[in-house]
């Protein structure tokens, strides 16, 4: 029973795979990735292409729209692209951002017959500066790219949305920081192939263009863009559940990216005075315990896991004179030294003021009055 702020819709996949409208103020519950589903919590981001379903208003060539099917929101509004016979098919459009270094594109794509690659390619300023990545959309496999200029690719993806729905992600960034972008899909006879395949059809929906070293959920546009408030979580005025003297704060957490960003998820006082926190550090895949006590540091336990973008059970033990960093069941750090915080009566997805925002994934959160024994945690 958490407070949820953000000023506008947003989407979720739900239970059944499907991309479903969630309104404002509105926790979303994410089923991605199979078993227990889990919060979202996203940054603020803006999706840049204007048409992100209806691709009738970007420029094809050799390049006939046929009857929409079903998209991964389980509409009939995916656009059936199907490729000519004059070996040239691409379906593109042109956009102008703001100065900015790194840039996340990605399109939702089905196969249905003919072409088993693509290439997915972001030009900016001119061929001299582009990235390429070819994707198979039939295997979802991620395939060879070239870079080019001062243009490099950061990250490559393929994520399944079941019922052969794949979404391509690319991230990239520009030492020049040029403004220009041009957005294209192509078939391709091969992976690294600029050979076309005539008579191929295959679906797109839900093109995204955004400023970041990541992609984040869907956000659709139909003219304009469109922007995705950052998500906010608190649960104000529940000191009486809560024991400042002795207890445990456990979270089941993973991040959206490693990007070696604070993101903290605690129980305070109302401030950053007295809390206790769980929180990813600007180091990387580092989780920290924190304990703070009249704005004086009484643990500060860091370890270093395998991969934060998996999901990992932490658990932060704190009492006079007795902290304890719990990952997975094991015990990594300690500290035996320091005062319990006093006044705890807030749990919020940042450092207790509103700073370090939490940005992940939370399938369990729990709190419990008393330290609990090794043999529990």
């Amino acid at each position: 029973d958490m407070d949820v702020t953000r000023a506008t819709d947003a989407t979720r996949v739900d239970e059944n795979g499907l991309i479903e409208d969630v309104l404002a103020n509105v926790p979303r519950i994410d089923y991605t990735g199979g078993g227990c589903p889990h919060i979202l919590a996203e940054p603020q981001r803006t999706n840049e292409v204007t048409y992100s379903e209806d691709f009738s208003q970007w420029t094809l060539t050799d390049i006939t729209l046929g009857s929409d099917g079903v998209s991964p929101s389980g509409e009939t509004n995916a656009n059936l692209i199907q490729t000519g016979t004059s070996g040239g098919d691409q379906v593109t459009k042109a956009f102008t951002l703001s100065a900015t270094n790194t840039t996340t594109y990605s399109v939702f794509i089905k196969r249905v017959s003919g072409a088993e690659w693509v290439d997915f390619l972001l030009v900016k300023l001119g061929f001299s500066n582009s990235v390429k990545v070819w994707f198979n959309i039939n295997t979802g496999a991620v395939g060879s790219n070239i870079q080019g200029g001062t243009t490099t690719l950061d990250n490559a993806s393929v994520e399944s949305f079941g019922n052969n729905w794949y979404k391509l992600n690319v991230t990239t960034t520009d030492t020049t920081n040029n403004t220009a972008f041009n957005i294209r899909v192509r078939t391709a006879s091969a992976d690294g192939s600029d050979t076309r395949v005539n008579d191929s059809s295959y679906y797109l929906w839900g093109m995204q263009l955004e400023e970041g070293s990541y992609a984040t959920s869907y956000i659709p546009t139909s003219g304009s863009t469109v922007t995705r408030n950052q998500d906010i979580f608190t649960r104000d005025g529940i000191g009486s559940l809560i024991n400042s003297t002795e207890g445990v704060l456990f979270v089941e957490m993973a991040a959206l990216s490693n990007d070696l960003t604070e993101r903290r998820i605690t129980l305070s006082d109302g401030s950053s005075s007295d809390r206790v926190a769980i929180e990813y550090t600007l180091s990387s895949n580092q989780v920290k315990g924190r304990v703070v006590s009249e704005s004086s540091t009484s643990a500060n336990m860091n370890f270093t896991t395998g991969d934060i973008e998996n999901f990992n059970k932490i658990a932060i033990k704190y009492k006079l004179n007795d902290f304890a960093l719990w990952i997975n069941g094991t015990e990594v750090v300690t500290d035996t030294s320091g005062a319990a915080p006093v006044g705890l009566n807030k749990l919020s997805f940042d450092n207790g003021s509103g700073s370090s925002p939490f940005l992940g994934k939370v399938k369990q959160l729990q709190v419990y009055d008393t330290a609990l024994s090794d043999a529990q945690l």
